[in-house]
């Protein structure tokens, strides 16, 4: 898994490469020192997986992860201060590991990226793991005592809730046990769209598109809430639907 280190300090980053050399699943691809080179990095290497300080000079480690693209690499915070924990995972944060990083709480971070087994309570069904799914594969949720085979094509949309994923279809909204990042490697680009940080849809439920603040645009899901689209974001999903 390709990864990149992002730190200001020079020790810590090497001390990472000391605790991650344990782990050879984890390519260190690069590093960076601030959330400008990190961006240049991003673009140039493409990595899968982010280990993030939060206090850089200039932008702050949420300030970088808001200013990128979607879909994003999954994220690791790696700080020296617990008062962020809150508002790392509400950028989707795999783990946030305090310095120093303990080798033991490293390894449980990393197990979160390995690919799961089917499990009984909120594994996918119908389609091979790892592979894209059709839109008439199936996915297994669970939630409580009810489960459903939901069909690709009828899930209107789905939305990031910390390592898990809302999913909206037919009228229920139960929670899929992965998260959204992952759930977007497997759907089909052409059916699905990521309209900003949260929240994915189905382009085939879009109901109505109309104007939005500062160039964006209000899609309206059929049976289903209104999602914004950025001005970014917005041109992108023109340029897909060729409006």
């Amino acid at each position: 898994m390709k990864t990149l280190l992002i730190d200001d300090e020079r020790l810590a980053r090497n001390e990472l490469r000391r605790l991650l050399a344990a782990h050879p699943q984890i390519e260190i691809v690069g590093e960076a020192a601030d959330a400008d080179a990190a961006r240049e990095r991003i673009a140039q290497l493409q990595p899968d997986l982010l280990f993030l300080d939060v206090q850089m000079p200039g932008e702050d480690g949420f300030a970088l992860l808001e200013s990128l693209e979607p879909p994003l690499p999954q994220v690791i915070f790696a700080t020296a201060f617990d008062e962020f924990a809150v508002k790392a995972f509400e950028f989707n944060a795999l783990d946030y590991l305090l310095k120093p990083v303990d080798p033991a709480r490293l390894a449980a971070a990393l197990a979160k990226l390995a690919p799961a087994p089917l499990p009984e309570d909120g594994g996918e069904a119908g389609a091979v793991h790892g592979e894209r799914l059709r839109a008439q594969d199936k996915v297994f949720v669970r939630q409580g005592e009810q489960c459903w085979f939901v069909e690709v094509r009828t899930i209107r949309l789905l939305e990031s809730e910390g390592n898990y994923t809302r999913v909206h279809f037919d009228g229920a909204q139960p929670l899929l046990f992965r998260s959204l990042n992952a759930m977007e490697t497997r759907l089909d680009a052409k059916m699905f769209f990521r309209a900003n940080r949260r929240q994915v849809v189905n382009l085939e439920w879009i109901d109505k598109i109309e104007p939005w603040f500062s160039g964006g645009l209000l899609v309206h899901i059929k049976g289903g809430p209104r999602v914004e689209l950025s001005r970014r974001q917005a041109q992108a999903f023109r340029e897909q639907l060729s409006l």
